[in-house]
């Protein structure tokens, strides 16, 4: 397994540094961040370290996809929020704070104060158009 002996969750990973664990299997490892939104954020990582969604196998994000799903059913089962986010960031302009492929799960409350949701404004179709077409392109 891939691992960076830099990197806080492989640490995690190897039980070199202790963690309020949720759930495990083979691939995938959940915990609660220490550093909360809201009561009940977790993260979900993937065993082998990646840095972000563009090195990491596609096998490997289905794993940590079907993780965040067990983990947001529980979390609403038992906080029963009025939303919940799963949230994966790619970059320091995202604010990816640590380099290993991980997805939150965000227990939402209406007016929480979180800020990253975002209003509703129609964009220039035309626009939107040819830059999905350039997209498309290297597909």
């Amino acid at each position: 397994m891939i691992n960076d002996p830099d990197c806080i969750f492989c640490k995690i990973v190897a039980g070199d540094i202790p963690c309020f664990k949720l759930y495990e299997d083979d691939a995938t490892i959940a915990f609660m961040d220490i550093n909360p939104v809201n009561p009940g954020h977790a993260l979900i990582v993937h065993k082998a370290h990646h840095k972000d969604l563009f090195e990491i196998p596609a096998d490997n994000i289905a794993s940590v996809t079907l993780s965040a799903q067990k983990v947001a059913k529980a979390v609403q089962t038992t906080l029963k929020p009025a939303g919940m986010n799963l949230l994966q960031c790619n970059g320091s302009a995202a604010k990816q704070s640590v380099m290993h492929f991980h997805m939150h799960v965000i227990p939402r409350h209406i007016e929480d104060g979180l800020t990253m949701n975002w209003e509703l404004v129609q964009g220039d179709l035309d626009k939107i158009g040819a830059l999905a077409e350039r997209i498309r392109g290297i597909m």
